[in-house]
């Protein structure tokens, strides 16, 4: 008995030996934006402005970001400082995908750009506070360059 469970602990330890000890989530990135899901990749060039005040309800931001499969974040909390109890896009980017997430007490709004697209690309996300609270709205204009390709 006492051989079988020194034989089930010494397996049990080198199976757990063998696990990957990865952090859960990914705090490298653009300026340290956390990456709590790790299969997210920082495209090589993101540089945002903003969200600025542009209207009643309505802030404007602006990035430049790089088509090479990495995503681009804003950062942005409702004004209460918390982070948005809902949200969504409408009209969604046609040249690429918007992903809005809350997490550690911020809502991260990232944009991936197609693959090799360059150009513009415009959207709008619409952030809810809480239950019968007015909307608010952040449009995002990216523009996009594509990844430089070596001459053979």
């Amino acid at each position: 008995m006492r051989l079988r469970l020194s034989a089930i602990m010494m397996t049990t330890g080198i199976l757990l030996a063998g696990c990957d000890n990865k952090s859960a989530v990914n705090l490298g990135g653009i300026g340290g934006t956390p990456n709590p899901y790790n299969y997210m990749k920082a495209s090589g060039q993101c540089q945002v402005t903003g969200p600025t005040a542009a209207g009643k309800d309505t802030r404007a931001a602006s990035m430049q970001v790089r088509s090479d499969d990495g995503y681009c974040a804003i950062e942005t909390r409702a004004s209460a400082g918390h982070p948005y109890a809902s949200f969504g896009v409408s009209p969604a980017p046609e040249h690429g995908k918007a992903f809005i997430y809350n997490y550690n007490d911020h809502t991260y709004v990232t944009y991936t750009p197609n693959t090799a697209y360059s150009g513009e690309d415009k959207f709008r996300v619409v952030l809810i506070t809480g239950e019968k609270q007015p909307r608010e709205y952040i449009d995002v204009t990216a523009n996009v360059t594509a990844p430089a390709v070596g001459a053979k």
